[in-house]
């Protein structure tokens, strides 16, 4: 699917793009110019019917990483009043408790371990013990693991307690099906990077277009306040700062092949292809996934690093980059671990390769025990 020589990335994003995604950006756009404004305007409209959201959810696009798309929608979403659930089991979530501490918002965590999820119970649970919650922040596919975390039932439980649901989508929007008509979900929070397959620069919040309309003021944040962008763009079309333009309009390209493929579904075949390749061929040659694959989500798999002494990540690393392909580092805190992505514009077998690839790197360098570090302990 790849034309050119450049490195395969099995990273979570960013990721390997089309070549036509590419050629996009080879043309300079005015920010204020009305084609391109009306791209942004399609981007939206589209962005929302994917969550089934028509009748609603609007599309408020923001300048940066996914992150500051997070930070935005808690910021805005989030009464300065209010309080925040978030069921925490990996470092994106933990990442959503270090914004609600800055920003002042009120906030308890269901602490557990990175390699188990929460559950509906666990949400009802805590809403019951705590009366004063007014929200809950979960991370759909939390990629510092791989973990899909359930949020058809986490959302029951909200709905139940009558709780806004703030989802960071951020690695599974457009691969993995949310639907904001069955459950009621205050935003689905993602980005340009991911898995619409285009490249990094742009966010997006699509909100409950009710509880937009009600945030006007909780804002700490001008470049952030989603009220406002929205608000302004339904005014004039035009983005209130410097857009990325060409971010967006490779965005636009992605879009519509995403589109062309089938959609969420068919992406999500694909790339659950890619991770039953993936996971196969590693357990083939010895290497060890970290979730069992009831739990794995389909955009990224956490391996064990290898026991053997001679195993070292970083010349690892070096050396798949040599041929071809750019691995993650591990993300977990107490065990040696290596992230393989298996979204982007690939296929299983470019993952049949990258796997081929790893071998002959282990082999090169010497590492012949490759069960986990843990077992081996």
């Amino acid at each position: 699917m790849i034309i050119g020589s450049d490195p395969i990335l099995l990273t979570p994003g960013p990721l390997t793009t089309t070549l036509e995604t590419k050629q996009a950006m080879l043309r300079d756009w005015g920010s204020w110019d009305a084609s391109f404004n009306a791209i942004t305007g399609t981007i939206c409209r589209d962005l929302v019917e994917i969550v089934r959201g028509a009748a609603t959810h609007v599309c408020v696009p923001l300048q940066g990483s996914g992150t500051f798309s997070v930070e935005a929608a808690l910021g805005n979403l989030v009464p300065r009043n209010g309080k925040v659930l978030v069921p925490q089991n990996g470092a994106y979530c933990q990442r959503i408790v270090k914004i609600l501490k800055i920003l002042g918002r009120s906030h308890v965590a269901i602490d557990m371990p990175e390699h188990q999820h929460p559950t509906g119970e666990m949400i009802d649970a805590a809403l019951r013990a705590d009366p004063a919650i007014t929200h809950v922040a979960q991370v759909h596919c939390e990629t510092g693991a791989g973990m899909l975390n359930p949020l058809p039932a986490i959302a029951d439980a909200c709905a139940r307690h009558g709780k806004g649901l703030i989802v960071d989508a951020m690695s599974s929007f457009g691969a993995i099906d949310i639907d904001v008509s069955k459950y009621p979900i205050d935003a689905v929070i993602a980005a340009s990077g991911k898995c619409i397959e285009g490249v990094p620069g742009m966010g997006f919040v699509i909100a409950r277009r009710a509880a937009l309309e009600a945030s006007q003021g909780n804002s700490h944040s001008l470049a952030m306040d989603l009220h406002d962008q929205w608000t302004y763009m339904q005014r004039t079309t035009q983005w209130r700062f410097t857009p990325p333009t060409h971010v967006v309009v490779a965005f636009r390209k992605a879009l519509d092949q995403f589109l062309a493929e089938g959609g969420t579904a068919a992406r999500g075949a694909r790339y659950a292809a890619n991770c039953r390749a993936l996971r196969s061929g590693m357990e083939a040659i010895g290497l060890r996934p970290y979730l069992p694959d009831s739990v794995q989500a389909p955009i990224i798999v956490t391996f064990h690093g290898p026991a053997d002494a001679r195993y070292a990540f970083k010349d690892f690393y070096a050396r798949v980059r040599d041929r071809g392909y750019i691995l993650y580092p591990g993300k977990l805190t107490q065990i040696e671990t290596f992230r393989v992505g298996c979204i982007g514009a690939i296929d299983a077998n470019e993952l049949r390769n990258a796997v081929s690839a790893i071998d002959a790197v282990l082999k090169d360098m010497g590492v012949r025990d490759r069960q986990p570090l843990a077992a081996a302990a």
